[in-house]
């Protein structure tokens, strides 16, 4: 069975005309499935005003459809999303008369750079995105799992169901999870995956799991169920960080941002900066309102929701 992900960006309702209609919030999810394969695509429907949706949706994802109807500030901030959550493959589908040599010099030196040009034929690109997920045939040895909460709900006679995507490894049916940052250890009673029972979700595998040990009301999105024990929290960040290509100026003390991180996007504060040889590269000292759940070594994006035409600063990591 394989799996794919895929945000769709530019063009909110494009995706309908490739997969059906299926959960919407602050993103909308449409789905394919063919045999045993399956693909999920996930637009950011609140984006530009929310810039949590766009993170949200391509944090969940693997491979990007790009449609590019005009080149302005919306387009930069999505490449530069695409290069700061290190997405490297996807399509993009020009509009209105756009050449590629007019796009090629925004996506150089991104993530964005190795995407296909390719025609808007949802009939074709439907049997692609198949095709590839074809391709994407999980298996993993590993022992342990971690799910960031999307959206969670009582169903009567089930109990209480999460979704999510899963973000690293492997969950198993049954499997006790520690749910962060709660104390709470809840068992895994069931997993769906496209609305058919599964006995696991291996990494990339959008699931729907019901647990037993938890209420609903006490989940929220962004935290986090997993049998992996090097996940932590942390709430001071103290490392390097790079800044994105177009951020114009240095980081300065006191500058209010968010770090975003799997389904998290949580307010922080610049307590210091070094920025040594070149600002663009600094040591910072970040403070944040809340921790922040994550295994060590993993890159947040750091977002100035105050910025104007761009709101993405850059990436830090997280040890």
């Amino acid at each position: 069975m394989g799996n794919l992900n895929a945000v769709v960006l530019g063009a909110n309702g494009f995706a309908g005309e490739i997969g059906k209609k299926g959960t919407v919030s602050d993103m909308t999810f449409f789905n394919l499935k063919k045999g045993d394969d399956s693909v999920t695509l996930i637009e950011p429907t609140k984006y530009p005003e929310k810039m949590s949706s766009l993170f949200y949706a391509s944090a969940m994802s693997e491979f990007a459809i790009l449609v590019v109807d005009k080149i302005d500030n919306l387009l930069g901030e999505t490449i530069l999303m695409m290069d700061c959550l290190g997405i490297s493959k996807g399509w993009i589908i020009l509009r209105n008369y756009i050449q590629e040599a007019q796009l090629r010099p925004l996506l150089a030196g991104t993530a964005a750079d190795s995407y296909t040009i390719v025609n808007e034929d949802p009939i074709k690109l439907r049997e692609a995105l198949l095709t590839l997920a074809s391709g994407m045939d999980k298996k993993s040895d590993a022992a342990c799992g971690s799910v960031p909460v999307d959206s969670h709900f009582n169903v009567k006679g089930v109990g209480t169901v999460v979704l999510g995507s899963v973000i690293d490894g492997i969950v198993k049916k049954h499997d006790k999870m520690r749910v962060l940052p709660l104390s709470d250890v809840v068992i895994l009673k069931s997993i769906q995956k496209h609305d058919v029972d599964s006995d696991d979700g291996i990494k990339g595998d959008h699931v729907g799991m019901a647990l037993r040990g938890i209420e609903s009301e006490r989940l929220d999105r962004g935290y986090v169920l997993t049998t992996d024990n090097s996940v932590k929290m942390t709430k001071t960040i103290n490392d390097h960080a790079k800044i994105v290509k177009y951020w114009p100026s240095q980081l300065k003390e006191g500058m209010v941002m968010h770090i975003g991180h799997w389904m998290q996007m949580v307010p922080c504060r610049i307590k210091a900066v070094n920025n040594g040889n070149n600002w663009r590269e600094p040591n910072v000292e970040i403070e944040l309102e809340s921790e922040i759940i994550h295994r060590p070594g993993d890159a947040g994006v750091m977002m100035y929701l105050e910025g104007g035409k761009l709101r993405i600063v850059g990436k830090v990591t997280l040890k």
